[in-house]
């Protein structure tokens, strides 16, 4: 099926320019190299990527908060500060700590600088470039600095040379949208995306594999954005299957929260593994992070953990807390129990306490209890989100499941709903697809497409993850609302979206919105206070072209009924899609 992306307004081709010197104070250090500075010896890399990486630093929590705060998932609370109230009430000041330009185009700025220098034909004795691997990363840093400040400010300058002098910080450069921005951005890296990350050991503590965007994952995203719908699920598709080198495989695995019985007492769960564990290895969750300081008094000390935490640092205050919408959400899943070799089907009761009811991977993150101050009579709410512990410094980008329900998203819109139910229900292999897939695509285009996705390597039976030491082995995958629903392929109340009343065209239009609704349902369980929920509301209003899409989600943050109320409380008409982006000083964004 043809892909359809409609921006209404915003895809109107008018040519705005702008000039950066708002954006650029020439007494800061935005350029990190001088300006004869030139990149030929391979100590060079080293100090020049680390420097890009320390520009990005001031990124990190802003991702988060951008993409958390606006959206339906969570609240503020009255310890929050101005800054993330105004977020919260889309009433976003010049002066607002994450409103600033400045630290995406610094970020940018030196990527530029550091492409316009690197002499990719220098060799070593191997005859391998010198810089290759080193330049590839630089130009996916600025696709993917490119892409943030798009999507938050809706229409940007672009530009590609350094700016090292005030005279062209005053140039008035072209300004892009996001459609044009991503295919743009997809010209400029698609002949690097096969290009190995660069081997820099440990930086710190951190091992730096983990410290760059990958080029097929940043592919499939400005895919994504633009609409084009079969390149984005291909680029994932080979992300997947070259994340552990060529050929290789990196299922879903079987990470999740379950009952260990029918009676509803106990639960185990491997899902913590996902927010602790930044090590590097073939069986790793975590794709990308943003590297932290580690202590309070350096620049760039992540307070996401304070943040979502109570702690002694905010007086046991946390500022953001979950929305009665993400709590209604996640208790209207149904858990399915499959005991006696799948001749039984339980379901979880709706009434369990602890906030146990529905899907479980919220309870198994976030915990909270009130207690009153012996002192000062001061009732406290206590909260622990356990995806922001005070052991983990760094700040999450991509992971593993990322990746399949982006996947999944992209093969919807391209026209395969079945495809992407089996990801969220079952998960893939070649087995699920030839019995499962394949039969309702029959012509052979369709067929031609579905075959190009190879799953060799995953088996679908049990929870447990086989031997990972044996190369021929059937590596274990589930379905990605199995990680917090039990086994959702034997769920009688998950099923993949049928209308007896539709045929044709009309049944597939209608299945690919009721399977979309269901990624982004998804994508809350999943992802909750990761920073993803405004850009998939987003994404998807964009797409059909229904402000209300978005609108009507962070109007119900307080439950439906409450819509109203929570209306009253945004200082901006969510209808107006202009009024989902930032703007900086009447000169950026949307005007």
């Amino acid at each position: 099926m043809k892909a359809r992306y409609i921006y209404g307004a915003l895809i109107a081709a008018t040519m705005m320019f702008s000039s950066c010197s708002d954006f650029f104070d020439q007494d800061s250090d935005h350029v990190i190299f001088t300006d004869d500075y030139h990149l030929n010896q391979s100590s060079d890399t080293i100090y020049s990527l680390v420097g890009i990486m320390q520009k990005m630093q001031a990124l990190g929590d802003r991702t988060i908060l951008l993409g958390e705060v606006r959206g339906d998932l969570v609240d503020v609370t009255t310890a929050a500060n101005a800054d993330l109230r105004q977020l919260s009430e889309f009433n976003i000041s010049d002066d607002n700590r994450y409103n600033s330009p400045k630290d995406y185009y610094a970020v940018i700025n030196n990527c530029n600088l550091y492409i316009s220098r690197a002499d990719t034909a220098i060799r070593n004795s191997a005859n391998k470039s010198l810089f290759l691997r080193e330049y590839a990363a630089a130009k996916a840093y600025r696709a993917w600095t490119y892409l943030q400040l798009v999507i938050n400010y809706g229409r940007v300058p672009y530009y590609t040379e350094p700016i090292t002098t005030k005279e062209q910080s005053e140039i008035k450069y072209e300004e892009k949208d996001i459609v044009d921005m991503c295919n743009t951005l997809i010209a400029d890296i698609t002949p690097l995306a096969e290009v190995e990350i660069p081997q820099l050991g440990t930086i710190g503590v951190t091992d730096s594999r983990l410290l760059y965007f990958p080029i097929y994952i940043l592919l499939g995203d400005l895919n994504l954005w633009a609409g084009n719908y079969k390149d984005a699920a291909t680029a994932y598709y080979k992300y997947i299957t070259t994340a552990n080198g060529g050929s290789s495989y990196f299922p879903t695995k079987a990470t999740n929260t379950y009952w260990v019985n029918n009676e509803w007492t106990g639960v185990s769960t491997s899902y913590h593994n996902c927010f602790y564990d930044e090590s590097f290895n073939d069986q790793r969750e975590l794709i990308t992070m943003i590297a932290g300081d580690s202590i309070p008094s350096d620049g760039n000390y992540s307070q996401l953990r304070n943040i979502f935490n109570s702690n002694s640092d905010n007086d046991y205050k946390p500022s953001l807390v979950p929305s009665d919408g993400l709590k209604n959400l996640s208790r209207s899943q149904l858990y399915c129990f499959v005991q006696n070799n799948g001749k039984d089907t339980l379901y979880a009761p709706t009434n369990l306490s602890e906030g146990r009811a529905g899907d479980l991977r919220l309870p198994m993150i976030w915990s909270s209890r009130s207690a009153v101050n012996g002192i000062t009579g001061e009732r406290l709410t206590y909260q622990q989100i356990d995806k922001y512990p005070s052991s983990v410094r760094n700040i999450h980008i991509y992971r593993r499941t990322y990746v399949y329900l982006r996947l999944a998203e992209a093969l919807n819109r391209a026209g395969y709903p079945h495809f992407a139910y089996e990801i969220l229900s079952e998960g893939v292999n070649n087995s699920v697809i030839e019995r499962d897939v394949l039969p309702y695509y029959t012509t052979a285009a369709d067929s031609a497409f579905i075959k190009s996705f190879n799953f060799p390597h995953s088996s679908n039976s049990g929870y447990l993850v086989e031997d990972v030491t044996n190369p021929n082995q059937m590596y274990n995958t589930i379905g990605i609302h199995s990680r917090g629903s039990g086994k959702s392929q034997c769920n009688k109340y998950y099923l993949m979206p049928e209308n007896a009343e539709l045929t044709g065209q009309a049944l597939l239009d209608w299945q690919i919105e009721k399977v979309e609704d269901m990624i982004v349902d998804e994508g809350a369980l999943e992802f909750a206070f990761e920073g993803q929920r405004y850009y998939d509301l987003m994404r998807v209003a964009l797409r059909r072209n229904d402000t209300n899409y978005l609108a009507n989600r962070i109007y119900a943050r307080h439950g439906a009924d409450n819509a109203a109320d929570t209306r009253a409380t945004i200082k901006r008409d969510l209808t107006d899609k202009t009024n989902w982006f930032m703007t900086f000083n009447g000169q950026l964004g949307l005007r």
